[in-house]
C-alpha cells in the first residue's frame, strides 16, 4: 500500500550528505581539494557582481579574500560541484524594493550562468536573512531552493526548500553527535538527510583546517552514503514525489526521466523512467 513506500537514494542508499559554502573565497580551493579527496559533494554559492579584479593582491592578514573570475573558473572547473546564487552584490534581500530584489536574484543567476556555462537554480540567502516577499520573488525568478542559516539539527528531508534550514554549521558543537547519528542510525522508513554549511575562510580565521580534514575523513568514502550537491538532491527527491499511484496504492508509475529507488515493506526496489509497477497488497 502507499503508506509503505519510502524514498531511497540512488543505488538504494538510505542516507544522503550535502554541503554548502558561501562567498567564493580563495580558501574554497583548499576545501575543494579536501572534499574531492574524500568523495564529498558541495554547492558553492557565489556573488556574480563581487569577483575581485584580476591581479588583486590582498594585504597580509586579509582572511576574506574573494576570488577573481579566472580563479573561480579554475577552482570549480571539475564540474563535480554545484554553483549556486548568493545575490549579485550580497545585499540584505528583505530590505530591498521589488526591482532591486529581482535584479539581485536574476542578475546573479545571469552572471553566474554566463560565466560557468551552467544553470543556476538554487543557492543561499545573503547573510541568511529573508522574508516571505523574498521567498515569493525567488520562486518568480526561477529559484527552486534557497538555504538559510537556521540550524535544524534534524536528519529529515526538509519540507520547505525555498527557506531551507541546514542541519548545522560545520563549527556547531552538535556536529560530532550528528555525524555519529548519521552514520550509525538504523533506517527503517524515512531516509536520512544531512546538510552542513559554512564559509571556507572560517577554517583559516579559526586556524582549524584540521576540523575540515576530520569531518571529511569521518563522513567521506562511505558505501552507505549518497553524496550529492544541493540541486541533485532537490531534483531526485522531487522525482520520488512525482511518482503516481492508483487510488488503491497498488500501482506505481514513474513519469519522470529519473530512475527512482524506494523501499516497500522493507524491500528496496527501483522504478525506471516511464515504468509502471504493481505493488503487492
Amino acid at each position: 500500500m502507499l503508506q509503505d513506500v519510502f524514498l531511497r537514494y540512488p543505488g538504494g542508499l538510505d542516507r544522503a550528505l550535502t554541503f554548502s559554502y558561501d562567498d567564493g573565497v580563495q580558501q574554497d580551493v583548499r576545501l575543494l581539494e579536501i572534499f574531492n579527496r574524500h568523495g564529498l559533494k558541495a554547492t558553492f554559492n557565489l556573488n556574480g557582481g563581487l569577483f575581485a579584479p584580476e591581479g588583486t593582491v590582498y594585504p597580509a592578514g586579509t582572511v576574506h579574500r574573494r576570488m577573481t573570475e579566472q580563479e573561480a573558473l579554475a577552482a570549480y572547473a571539475c564540474g563535480e560541484h554545484e554553483i549556486g546564487f548568493h545575490g549579485l552584490l550580497h545585499l540584505y534581500w528583505e530590505q530591498l524594493g521589488p526591482d532591486q530584489l529581482l535584479w539581485e536574484m536574476v542578475g546573479d543567476r545571469h552572471r553566474l550562468e554566463t560565466l560557468f556555462h551552467t544553470m543556476v537554480r538554487g543557492g543561499a540567502y545573503p547573510f541568511g536573512t529573508w522574508n516571505q516577499r523574498a521567498v515569493e520573488a525567488l520562486a518568480a525568478c526561477g529559484g527552486v531552493y534557497c538555504r538559510t542559516v537556521e540550524s535544524s539539527h534534524s536528519l529529515e528531508i526538509p519540507d520547505s526548500w525555498l527557506s531551507l534550514s541546514p542541519t548545522c554549521h560545520h563549527a556547531d558543537p552538535a556536529l560530532p553527535e550528528l555525524c555519529d547519528r548519521f552514520l550509525r542510525e538504523q533506517v527503517e522508513r524515512k531516509p536520512l538527510f544531512f546538510y552542513i554549511w559554512g564559509h571556507s575562510y572560517e577554517f583559516e580565521a579559526q586556524d582549524n583546517w584540521d576540523l575540515a580534514e576530520r569531518m571529511a575523513q569521518q563522513l567521506g568514502c562511505r558505501e552507505q552514503v549518497y553524496y550529492a550537491t544541493n540541486i541533485a538532491l532537490f531534483d531526485y527527491i522531487n522525482a520520488f514525489r512525482a511518482l503516481r499511484y492508483n487510488a488503491e496504492g497498488t500501482l506505481m508509475e514513474n513519469p519522470t526521466a529519473t530512475t527512482v529507488w524506494f523501499s516497500h515493506r522493507g524491500e528496496t526496489q527501483s522504478i525506471r523512467p516511464g515504468e509502471r509497477l504493481t505493488l503487492p497488497r
